[in-house]
């Protein structure tokens, strides 16, 4: 608000300063013709207020009204019209108000043509400041414009990721919840529970875009109870963070996904205990985190070669937050499966 305000300012003073400007140039003309100090600032004044004043309706006229076909024949006459009746009232004001005794008259009126062009070339020039400035205006607005509708688009795009990820491991764990049923009713119901908490953290942080790390990790630690009620022993977890990590700021559920990810091709199409890691490191103003997950090439291919859905969902909001489709890479090395993505942190 204090910016337009303040840019509003230093144009009046600019105007201002202009004219102020032109007023001791002629005063300065017509003292060297022989019109006395006095005589010739009068003279001046009063051409220059009345000249601001046109000029200033001119731009007025233009700001509200501004023809989409022969602009330049247009501006023209508008300049024309508009020099020739502040030449008549100029002449008329000067007459009445600095030479009345009709001294210096025949300087007044061989000074006409002169006078005429000048006002011209100022009326033109003030139009063509104006013009320029309104399309300055109309670009900065249409950018604006622009910048909301993306902003928009993007909220809206962001929302629905995340409205997608919650149906997609809902699905997941009710389908497990299913299996757990008959033969371990005990546990389905411990699963319900911890299924009711999971999702109602996950409704606390819909309206935050930016969470702690720490708050993260104990959303992730929630999801790990249930997956841990599906897999008994044979899933294990290693959580290595810094304590300078757990402070940074990254987007909500944005580990799920990806442990989601790193349990369904760890633990899938296997019987024996899988261990899968999280790393965390804050370097160079960057969150890095990777999670490993150990895998079988063969029966990944056989048996679950899956959609992706997590992985594509992850890169897309890192592309829709920061703008930058950099931050997330996934590697494989042998048997085991890694996906590194990197959250830019404000400087200190």
């Amino acid at each position: 608000m204090a910016e337009p305000l303040i840019a509003q300012r230093r144009f009046y003073l600019t105007f201002v300063i202009y004219w102020v400007i032109w007023t001791i140039i002629q005063t300065s003309l017509l003292q060297w013709y022989g019109l006395e100090g006095k005589i010739a600032l009068a003279d001046s004044v009063v051409t220059y207020v009345l000249l601001a004043l046109f000029c200033v309706t001119v731009c007025n006229i233009l700001t509200y009204y501004e023809p989409t076909r022969d602009l330049l024949l247009f501006l023209i006459i508008l300049a024309a019209i508009a020099t020739g009746v502040w030449g008549v009232t100029d002449k008329a004001l000067l007459q009445w108000l600095v030479y009345r005794d009709g001294l210096h008259g025949e300087l007044l009126t061989k000074s006409v043509p002169v006078r005429f062009c000048i006002a011209f070339l100022h009326i033109g020039w003030m139009i063509i400041i104006t013009l320029f400035w309104k399309r300055i205006e109309s670009e900065r607005e249409d950018q604006t414009r622009r910048h909301d509708l993306e902003k928009m688009s993007r909220e809206a795009e962001l929302y629905k990721l995340r409205q997608q990820l919650q149906p997609h491991f809902l699905f997941n764990s009710l389908n497990s919840i299913n299996a757990l049923i008959r033969s371990q009713p005990t546990e389905a119901r411990k699963m319900v529970h911890q299924l009711s908490e999971f999702l109602r953290g996950t409704l606390k942080r819909e309206e935050n875009q930016m969470i702690s790390l720490d708050e993260e990790l104990q959303h992730l630690r929630l999801y790990l109870d249930i997956e841990k009620v599906r897999f008994g022993h044979r899933l294990k977890t290693t959580f290595d963070t810094l304590d300078d990590t757990l402070v940074c700021k990254v987007p909500p559920l944005v580990l799920q996904p990806l442990m989601e990810n790193a349990i369904k091709f760890g633990l899938y199409g296997t019987t024996g205990e899988v261990t899968i890691g999280l790393r965390t490191r804050l370097i160079d103003h960057y969150l890095v985190a990777a999670i490993k997950n150990p895998f079988d090439p063969e029966m990944q291919l056989q048996d679950h070669s899956g959609t992706g859905f997590g992985l594509k969902s992850i890169r897309r909001r890192l592309y829709l937050l920061y703008g930058r489709d950099d931050l997330m890479e996934i590697n494989q090395e042998k048997n085991l499966f890694v996906v590194i993505f990197r959250i830019p942190q404000p400087y200190d």
